[in-house]
């Protein structure tokens, strides 16, 4: 039976309605005392544990999320995307980032072709060219071996690798590969940006990677153009050839650009930018700096997840069960906001990645068909790392407004500490508060408690807290390359789940096409005033006032056209 226009006129989702407003009258202390309840609610998968006892669900919620996803056709879509159909269909692509890390012998399929061996012509020819770069077969202009490597790219061409690059910075096995190299990402056209990307760098020892899949990205040009400029006036411009690569499918525009084709690494339409770090895109700077072998491990870890998401049945399913209660939390809680909470520093930057994979990917009002929702979708992200984010925004989690949480825990530290006469070691120190936080979320603190310790009448109010807050706890054994590619792929699949329920389109980002349009139109603007004193026209009053008072202020480019070159700082 085909779905629905709307998964809210279904009888599931009707019943779920219903079924919240008897779980708000029931307090997570209560269910926590169920000790079957929290059994069944703990699932693991490859040394990754998934404990949701403490969302605010029974097992009866989880029945009833299980038949909407039923109804929701779940299985049906991810065997769909899994096997390459064209489910983007604004855009008429497939959604094939489980392909970038499938097995060399894998068949996966699209548009009757196996893609799997062109993902690992491009693997082996990274894998090639990070080994020459690395033993200093392929040196620069000068002769000299290039150490240092500037990623230029915005959005999923920089959020993704990042993160990876972060976490993998102070993984002993990682570091140690690393040794003696240093990679770098500039993403903001803003110029202190590029002052800080090159600060310290010599030209002669630097490789610039140009990540634009159509090689026309404006801020992604702009800023390549810039770090072109910056190796030509020292090396002359016939070193863009050796310092200079690219990953685009646009060979057309890479080779006007002055990059050899034959140095630029490719991709597919089917890679979603927001998807895209098991690619070329995360794949090339990431194993100049770390060597392939230890990205390889990597993308192991998040074709572990694949295999699980897809053969899994969805009650035992990691990702699938995220989604759903994610999808329980947003449209049937009204809980609008999720806090992504790593205690582990190594993971500063794994928030913000995966605040663009799911804001931009959820961020939709219409359905797949172009239906307005009457219900909510999507969630607003942020994070920060346990404990820094405590002594943040914890107060408003803990006494404010309610926002699900994920705590994300490694049982071993990539840096332990032991330091002699204190009761426990940094990182047991770390993972006290990670084992604790859930349960103060859930249980809170009642007045009469507050009254037993004797606390000043006029104070309970103020230390009362009210619990109820649900989170879940994600254990994972460390934080090696190859869990990190888990913990990505457990994300990316957690937010296709939502998609896939809410019935929208996770795979396009119209919303952000609106911004560049009309982005271009104040560029014509700003160069046209700045070259022929041309006053400001054709944008409203409050543009027009803010532009014009701009243009009288000294934005740091010269009138006559020409251009300089930021200091080093």
């Amino acid at each position: 039976m085909a779905s629905p226009t709307l998964i809210s006129d279904t009888v599931e989702w009707k019943d779920l309605k219903g079924h919240a407003e008897e779980i708000k009258t029931t307090h997570l202390r209560d269910l926590m005392g169920d000790v079957e309840r929290c059994k069944s609610m703990i699932v693991e998968h490859d040394g990754v544990l998934l404990d949701y006892s403490r969302q605010c669900a029974s097992r009866v919620t989880l029945e009833k999320l299980l038949k909407l996803a039923e109804v929701a056709q779940l299985k049906d879509k991810i065997n769909m995307m899994c096997s390459g159909e064209h489910i983007n269909s604004t855009e008429d692509r497939p959604v094939l980032h489980i392909a970038l890390r499938a097995a060399k012998d894998s068949v996966i399929c699209t548009d009757g072709r196996n893609v799997v061996p062109d993902v690992w012509n491009v693997l082996e020819k990274i894998g090639d060219f990070a080994k020459r770069v690395r033993n200093g077969s392929w040196v620069g202009e000068t002769g000299k071996p290039l150490k240092d490597v500037v990623s230029v790219g915005i959005g999923g061409s920089f959020l993704g690798p990042l993160f990876v690059h972060t976490a993998l910075q102070t993984d002993p096995e990682a570091a140690e590969s690393a040794k003696d190299r240093q990679l770098r990402f500039l993403a903001n056209v803003d110029p202190v940006d590029v002052a800080r990307s090159i600060v310290g760098l010599n030209p002669e020892t630097t490789l610039v990677v140009v990540v634009s899949k159509t090689f026309t990205t404006a801020e992604t040009m702009l800023n390549a153009r810039t770090l072109r400029k910056w190796i030509s006036d020292s090396l002359g411009p016939q070193a863009v050839a050796k310092h200079m690569v690219a990953v685009s499918t646009n060979l057309t525009l890479v080779e006007k650009f002055g990059i050899d084709p034959s140095n630029a690494f490719a991709f597919w339409d089917w890679v979603g930018g927001r998807y895209s770090v098991c690619s070329a895109v995360g794949v090339l700077p990431l194993s100049l700096q770390y060597g392939f072998s230890i990205v390889k491990k990597f993308l192991d870890g998040a074709r572990s997840i694949d295999k699980h998401f897809y053969s899994t049945s969805l009650d035992k399913n990691i990702p699938v069960l995220l989604g759903l209660l994610s999808v329980w939390n947003v449209s049937f809680l009204g809980f609008p906001a999720r806090a992504i909470l790593p205690y582990s520093q190594a993971l500063e930057k794994f928030a913000p990645h995966i605040q663009q994979v799911s804001m931009e990917s959820n961020g939709k009002g219409v359905s797949i068909d172009g239906t307005a929702l009457p219900y909510e979708a999507g969630e607003i992200d942020f994070g920060e790392p346990g404990t820094n984010g405590q002594h943040s925004f914890y107060q408003l989690i803990h006494q404010g407004r309610v926002i699900p949480c994920d705590f994300i825990g490694v049982v071993k530290s990539q840096q332990p500490i032991y330091l002699e006469g204190e009761i426990v070691s940094n990182h047991d120190e770390l993972m006290s508060n990670f084992f604790a936080q859930p349960d103060a979320l859930a249980y809170g603190k009642s007045p009469d408690q507050l009254q037993l310790e004797n606390v000043a009448y006029h104070l309970i109010p103020h230390k009362t807290f009210s619990g109820n807050r649900p989170s879940v706890c994600l254990l994972l054994p460390s934080l090696s390359a190859y869990n990190i590619g888990q913990l990505l792929a457990i994300y990316e699949h957690r937010i296709a789940v939502e998609g896939f329920v809410w019935g929208i389109n996770s795979f396009d980002q119209w919303g952000v096409e609106l911004g560049k349009s009309l982005a271009s139109q104040v560029r014509k603007q700003l160069h046209l005033s700045r070259t022929s004193a041309k006053p400001v026209e054709g944008f409203n009053f409050s543009t027009t006032t803010l532009l014009s008072r701009y243009l009288q202020g000294d934005a740091g480019i010269p009138s006559d056209g020409s251009t300089t070159l930021l200091p080093r700082i």
